[in-house]
């Protein structure tokens, strides 16, 4: 080692990383990122100033192992916000190490040197108090600061608006300084080695291999009837004229089986290359859909480069070649280093991965939102947003397109009435939400490809579970979504001498609900017996294809999704049969569905029902109306009063712990499904002997269930045993989210029904 100041120590062939060259090399990478961003200087002086206190000598000696808990990065933040107003700058280097803090004035305060060193947030000391000093170093070493010509955040009156700028910029410095960091430490004699780009998306090609993939698997399907066939051509002109207009938001509705996936990656794709676009996120709500679309997109653009097409989510990568404990294979390590910043040209993720992160504080979550700008984001099934998230979410989303030159594009049969938020939207971000229609004369399309017949129960009429089982023998082929899992279980004990029974509910793990669903698949192109009952995981773009659907009776754009589920190729002579009933259950609200806001939403639809004595699911303005009157119910604007409190305060790491689509009091338990017992075993082993790590985690979601939080005393803590943590080679550091089922005898997971616990209280999910 030399004498001069160092980011970093010794790569694997002894050299060390000159630290002159690191925060050069972090502020050129950030400013790119930033793109035509107007606050791209600003980003790269948070690159050059991100490790100021590097400069100093504690920081120096605890580089050779000489010192610890230190605080290098506050004297740089603090020089952007004193010395240059650049608070997101500020922010961006606070954050870099610990997340993104508070950006209210005394949050900013907090930063002088002074503060810090009378009493530090987090117990540590800086690493050189004195900022004079450091400045005179860095400028000795050849490091010239400039102001930047504008700024990222000048006013927080539209709050979600100035803190995505805060977060984009943030992502911008994270994913430049690991990225150098990275190649630093891959580096050999001859210097660093930066990771090779991602593939680049090349619309024309693009939509050239989709053009095929129609022209060869879709429209000259022989078992489409016409009608079908001229509606998905419709829809499919609709989308390619729609990709014309100028970036912005837009909603794109359109009924099921319409071929709306492929139909939306053409609006994508032809809107990127008319406007120079450089990538296409997709996201979904639920892992049971997003492999079957991951699919069919993998067969679209198979002979592109490996990663055109990027998964990022829980099951991705789980495929035969790292199931197993084997090292991982070179392709899947590609792949997990393109997902930490989204380097591809298509993104498929989660709702959660994304709108998370776009509220996140974590440098590791919000270093791929810089690669959100300049692209399409498309969300299919977009009626799953909860409403108590809806405003500060499209308020971010209206933001990153009308600033950030991207488009946004809302997918679904049962299009939510967000336009009618959209002044409360407009209070967080000054675009407000005022979408615009890709398919005009969408209500057409739902005429044309009117394939159900839906009948509603009387008021006051209830169906008991055991009436519905005798229905169920004498019908071949039927599906059946009941709103709990308990209220599943109960009609499957009535079916229990009934052949060709199955049952969907996320009991199962991911890997036994993808193999039941083949199963059901090919029973009914056999035309084979096929009764299912499942929880509402079979809805919501689930390609299944029923004569009959029975629904219990919930909200109106879970029954429309169920009913998506029956006739959806249009192969029937005559329309598919759907029958909403209402279960004979008593008691309150908690008896008969999973949460107050879903049965809330049904009290809208019954209430609805009860107006007019029939609601018409194939017309997109009885959904239209149906919302209005749940948000006049909901009030999505005034929920979550500590969420909002939270922006107002600018508090980053407040709304990062609330912003959750999901419960997230919750754990995952690895079972012994009997069809993967051998992966089962090694996951197992491995555990026991060596602790569980991220790649342990990623191997076992396939083997997972998702259950919430048992109460303390709970009968299933005694089956349920706690895997150890491997953290630096030692194996008893006890973690509470992942466990593991001790099932010697079989009788806690079966084969058709999943999960049993052996428990008087519901605590499985979904």
């Amino acid at each position: 080692m030399d004498n001069r100041f160092h980011a970093h120590s010794a790569n694997a062939f002894g050299t060390w990383h000159r630290l002159n060259e690191h925060l050069t090399s972090a502020g050129r990478l950030a400013r790119s990122f930033a793109g035509s961003a107007p606050w791209r200087d600003e980003a790269g002086l948070a690159g050059e100033l991100h490790d100021l206190g590097k400069y100093g000598e504690r920081f120096q000696r605890r580089l050779q192992g000489q010192d610890s808990g230190l605080d290098h990065w506050s004297m740089g933040a603090w020089l952007a916000l004193s010395g240059y107003q650049a608070v997101a700058a500020a922010l961006a280097i606070q954050g870099h190490h610990i997340g993104l803090q508070r950006g209210d004035r005394g949050g900013l305060l907090g930063l002088e040197p002074g503060r810090l060193t009378r009493q530090h947030p987090f117990g540590l000391a800086l690493s050189d108090p004195d900022l004079d000093q450091l400045i005179a170093r860095a400028d000795a070493d050849g490091i010239r600061y400039r102001p930047p010509s504008a700024k990222a955040v000048t006013r927080w009156d539209r709050a979600v608006a100035a803190m995505l700028d805060v977060r984009l910029l943030f992502s911008c410095l994270v994913d430049a300084d690991f990225l150098d960091t990275e190649a630093h430490f891959e580096g050999d004699a001859n210097g660093k080695r930066f990771r090779g780009p991602g593939p680049t998306l090349d619309p024309a090609a693009a939509l050239r291999a989709l053009d095929r993939y129609m022209d060869h698997g879709i429209r000259s399907g022989r078992q489409i009837r016409p009608a079908v066939r001229e509606a998905r051509e419709t829809l499919w002109q609709a989308c390619a004229d729609a990709a014309l207009a100028p970036t912005g938001c837009f909603t794109l509705t359109a009924p099921t089986g319409s071929g709306k996936t492929l139909a939306m990656l053409k609006l994508a794709l032809e809107h990127a290359r008319r406007h120079g676009l450089e990538r296409i996120v997709l996201a979904v709500p639920f892992l049971t859909i997003i492999e079957q679309t991951a699919q069919i997109y993998r067969t679209v653009f198979a002979d592109f480069p490996e990663n055109f097409v990027l998964e990022h989510h829980g099951l991705a990568g789980l495929g035969p070649e790292t199931a197993s404990g084997d090292a991982q294979p070179p392709q899947e390590r590609e792949r997990r280093l393109l997902a930490e910043n989204w380097d591809a040209p298509i993104v498929i993720t989660t709702n959660v991965q994304l709108l998370e992160s776009l509220f996140s504080n974590r440098p590791s979550a919000c270093r791929k939102l810089h690669n959100l700008m300049e692209s399409v984001i498309l969300f299919d099934e977009a009626q799953g947003l909860p409403a108590q998230l809806a405003v500060p979410t499209l308020a971010a989303l209206s933001h990153l397109s009308a600033a950030y030159r991207s488009s946004v594009v809302f997918a679904t049969a049962t299009q939510p009435a967000f336009d009618s938020l959209h002044e409360a939207v407009s209070r967080y971000a000054a675009p407000g939400w005022q979408p615009v229609e890709a398919v005009p004369d969408h209500p057409a399309l739902f005429a044309t490809l009117k394939r159900v017949e839906v009948t509603w129960p009387n008021p006051g009429e209830k169906l008991g579970w055991g009436d519905l089982a005798a229905e169920l023998e004498e019908i071949p082929q039927a599906l059946v979504v009941v709103n709990l899992k308990r209220h599943a279980m109960a009609l499957l004990d009535a079916l229990a001498e009934t052949p060709d029974v199955f049952h969907l509910s996320t009991n199962l793990c991911p890997m036994h609900r993808r193999a039941v669903l083949n199963r059901i698949r090919d029973r009914l192109g056999r035309g084979e017996p096929c009764r299912l009952i499942s929880t509402q995981c079979v809805e919501a773009g689930v390609d299944l294809d029923f004569p009959r659907v029975l629904r219990a009776f919930g909200p109106l754009e879970a029954i429309a999704q169920a009913a998506g589920r029956c006739n959806r190729e249009g192969r029937l002579d005559e329309p598919g049969e759907v029958r909403v009933f209402d279960p004979e259950e008593s008691g309150d609200w908690r008896r008969r569905y999973p949460t107050h806001a879903y049965f809330q939403a049904a009290e809208v639809t019954r209430r609805i029902l009860l107006d007019l004595g029939t609601i018409d699911i194939n017309d997109p303005a009885a959904f239209r109306h149906y919302y209005r009157q749940l948000y006049d119910l909901s009030q999505p604007a005034g929920q979550n009063p500590a969420f909002h409190e939270a922006i107002e305060a600018r508090d980053f790491p407040e709304i990062a712990r609330l912003y959750r689509l999901i419960d997230q009091d919750a754990i995952q338990v690895l079972v012994p499904w009997s069809e993967r017992m051998e992966e089962f075993e090694a996951l197992q082993a491995e555990a026991e002997t060596d602790g569980i790590g991220g790649t342990w985690m990623r191997r076992a979601q396939g083997l997972a269930v998702s259950l919430y939080r048992p109460r303390a005393d709970h009968p299933a803590w005694g089956i349920l045993i706690p895997a150890k943590l491997r953290r630096s080679g030692r194996t008893n550091r006890q973690q509470d989210e992942w466990f593991i089922l001790e099932d010697p005898r079989g009788e806690h997971y079966d084969d058709r029904l999943g999960l049993i616990l052996p428990q008087a209280e519901q605590v499985l999910i979904g």
